[in-house]
């Protein structure tokens, strides 16, 4: 039985049981089924949002029309906020987006980007499988451990935020290291590229990954190696590849502005103003964040506090961040983070005396359950929810409709939730943004705009502003330029006059 979920090179083969002894459940088996129910609720929750306009073209838009460029020959290419074109590269470094554009061609949906992630974030269950079976020294309580991986609220919201490359490497990194645990280096090179490749900020993880290959498992050599090439590829990130597509330094510097403003600004403030990081990382929020994240575990991982230390990097540039959104434990900040708790958690539990293994483990797939319920997205569960707030079904029926007035590829300019639908096109502006514009898109309920921050000192990504949108409405409606051919429920849509 346990061959259906396949044994790597140097897994614990679990004993037979003994003759008159009960058997223990088919747990491969559970362990598919539950993954299985896992993607296929999560994908039916994405795909409601999706046809019901709650998602916006900030993030699912955005790579959208990363993977239609790449698969139309433009790599990564992306319209800013601004109205720019340029490649996805001069923000995040994130190229494992150009896998996507393969399956695009076959399955040319947003879903399709959706499917992936949350099928990936579901595969991640099997190396917590292995790694349990192995270190826990029971199939019950390595199968236990793994249902409590998927009923872990976090990771079902963050499979649901469509779409953020860097979610992937939730599984890539469970992969990463059952391939370290088990001695196969050059399976966990390929898994590492993969990681880097989800974001410049996932050098840091590897890094740690391989001092603790190194301090753990006595492979100085090899651990001091993955150590060097994951600060490598991030400092290649941020000081070489995103100034080079940007022309500046990252946009992302502004987060962090009050701690030092860049990498080197916050290690000078570690010297100079310890005071400042300590009060960036001391807020009440922080705390919060920081027990949302363990207590679902029963903070087991604190058990392994070598492998938890992976997660630091993650969390404390979240916890340095200006932006509340970095310490939201259901969005997908938290991808450096889990994968890293969830596996420390297996070998932390590993020191329970085996005898109470089993019921210690099923202590934790309770508490698990019990915060999945009450702060899960599950349907009919209490914090089930749309992220971005649920339209009516009139203005739901009015959106369909003016999108399918757009042809496709045509420039078009939208409001975000329409945003969603239409990104699939080389030139995508973001409303008040018209630029190449041909036709524009926009709801008046849809008031949140990608633009600046009015306070300078509380940097931010976008805001609502209702008096600009319904003042550009109206520029376009009593242009001469322009010419209104549709408008319900508070819908509009509006189309360049030929010149």
């Amino acid at each position: 039985m346990s061959d259906l979920l396949g044994t790597a090179e140097g897994a614990a083969t679990p004993p037979h049981p003994r003759v008159g002894s009960l058997r223990e459940p088919p747990w491969p088996l559970l362990v598919w089924a539950a993954m299985l129910g896992w993607f296929a609720v999560l994908f039916f929750l994405v795909r409601e949002h999706f046809l019901e306009f709650k998602l916006q073209r900030y993030d699912l838009g955005n790579m959208v029309q990363a993977v239609w460029s790449t698969a139309e020959g433009r790599p990564l290419e992306t319209t800013l906020a601004t109205g720019d074109q340029a490649a996805r590269l001069a923000a995040h470094v994130d190229p494992i987006l150009v896998l996507f554009a393969p399956l695009w061609i076959v399955w040319p949906s947003p879903l399709s980007l959706a499917a992936v992630q949350i099928a990936a974030c579901a595969l991640g269950a099997l190396p917590v499988f292995w790694l349990g079976r192995r270190h826990l020294d029971s199939e019950s309580a390595a199968g236990l451990l793994t249902l409590a991986y998927l009923a872990y609220p976090w990771l079902a919201w963050t499979a649901i935020d469509a779409i953020h490359p860097v979610t992937l490497a939730i599984p890539l990194s469970l992969y990463a290291i059952w391939f370290l645990d088990s001695k196969q280096l050059w399976a966990f090179v390929f898994c590492a590229v993969l990681i880097a490749a989800t974001g410049e900020l996932m050098g840091a993880p590897i890094a740690i990954l391989g001092l603790w290959y190194w301090l753990s498992r006595g492979r100085r050599r090899a651990g001091i190696a993955i150590a060097c090439a994951g600060v490598v590829w991030t400092v290649i990130c941020l000081k070489v590849i995103v100034p080079y597509f940007s022309g500046s330094e990252s946009p992302f510097y502004s987060y962090f502005t009050a701690v030092g403003g860049s990498p080197e600004g916050v290690l000078r403030t570690v010297f100079t103003d310890p005071g400042a990081i300590a009060t960036a990382l001391g807020t009440g929020r922080d705390l919060v964040y920081l027990l949302a994240l363990a207590v679902p575990l029963a903070g087991a991982f604190l058990l392994a506090p070598t492998l938890a230390s992976v997660a630091l990097p993650q969390l404390v540039a979240n916890g340095l961040s200006s932006i509340e959104g970095t310490t939201d434990p259901s969005g997908h900040h938290v991808a450096g983070v889990i994968p890293f708790l969830i596996a420390a958690s297996v070998l932390g539990l590993a020191r329970v005396p085996s005898a109470r293994r089993v019921a210690v483990t099923a202590a934790v797939l309770a508490l698990s359950l019990g915060f999945s319920f009450a702060l899960g997205p599950w349907p009919g569960m209490p914090a089930q929810r749309s992220p971005y707030g649920a339209p009516s079904a009139d203005r739901v029926d009015a959106l369909r409709d003016a999108v399918m007035l757009i042809p496709n590829e045509a420039p078009v300019a939208a409001t975000t939730k329409a945003g969603s639908h239409l990104s699939a096109r080389r030139y995508f502006y973001s409303v008040p943004v018209l630029r190449r514009a041909e036709w524009v898109i926009v709801d008046l309920r849809d008031r949140w705009l990608p633009l600046p921050p009015l306070d300078s000192d509380r940097p931010t990504w976008g805001r609502e502003d209702p008096a600009l949108l319904e003042a550009f409405r109206v520029r376009l409606e009593t242009s001469s330029d322009w010419r209104k051919v549709f408008e319900r429920s508070g819908v509009f849509v509006f189309r360049k006059v030929p010149s």
